[in-house]
């Protein structure tokens, strides 16, 4: 909570949206306490949108209501605060905003299944498959790509500064192709737990809270 309280989180006004890439933390073991910082949110003058990461509580995640907002599906989670679905197109404040959840858990030895990981954590073919249509529903042509994992090439150069690697996944690949296929603006991320700009266009996040640079009034966490 203490993130919302931040210098850069208070310049949010009345209208602008938060996006968040990934392990939004605040639904994950279904306790009052959690209840109420749910609460404190939903009351924000603000929206609060985010992707699915991997350490997620898939089962109440998925437990809420599927609904419709600004053109794709979401999880109305509650006041201001949703969950943007896998492979959906949103219009966010005059932006089109293509989102893809999810990835896979490096230490899946150490978590325990239903409990610290979770099946779902991985997009399905199904997921996938609905992202590229939803795309090119849309002449493959966005402003913003939100996900949590990055594409192969750029997870590959950012680990050359690490010494234990994660493993490239389907999800990765998936993203490379999105990537050489798709004409967006900014693509945002936040599986690496950095805050880098990579290039023009890709941009890691992890505590920083910035304003996307299309000439649009909208920010990214």
């Amino acid at each position: 909570m203490d993130r919302f309280k931040t210098a850069a989180a208070k310049r949010l006004q009345p209208g602008d949206t938060l996006l968040v890439c990934g392990d939004f933390g605040f639904i994950w073991d279904g306790s009052k306490q959690e209840e109420k910082n749910l609460a404190k949110l939903g009351e924000k003058k603000y929206n609060i949108c985010f992707v699915d990461g991997t350490h997620e509580n898939f089962h109440l995640l998925n437990g809420y209501e599927e609904s419709e907002w600004n053109g794709g599906k979401v999880h109305h989670i509650v006041g201001g605060v949703y969950h943007l679905m896998r492979g959906q197109v949103f219009e966010i404040e005059g932006l089109r905003i293509f989102t893809m959840g999810g990835g896979e858990s490096p230490d899946l030895d150490i978590r325990l299944a239903n409990d610290t990981w979770y099946e779902e954590e991985s997009p399905n073919q199904q997921e996938l498959i609905e992202g590229a249509d939803n795309m090119a529903s849309y002449n493959n042509e966005v402003d913003v790509v939100l996900t949590h994992e990055p594409s192969a090439k750029v997870k590959e150069f950012l680990q050359l500064q690490f010494t234990e690697k994660s493993r490239l996944t389907l999800l990765n690949t998936y993203f490379e192709e999105l990537s050489a296929a798709v004409e967006y603006k900014k693509w945002y991320f936040g599986s690496l737990h950095m805050d880098k700009y990579i290039s023009a266009t890709q941009v890691a996040v992890f505590n920083n809270i910035l304003e996307v640079t299309t000439g649009k009034n909208i920010m990214s966490l």
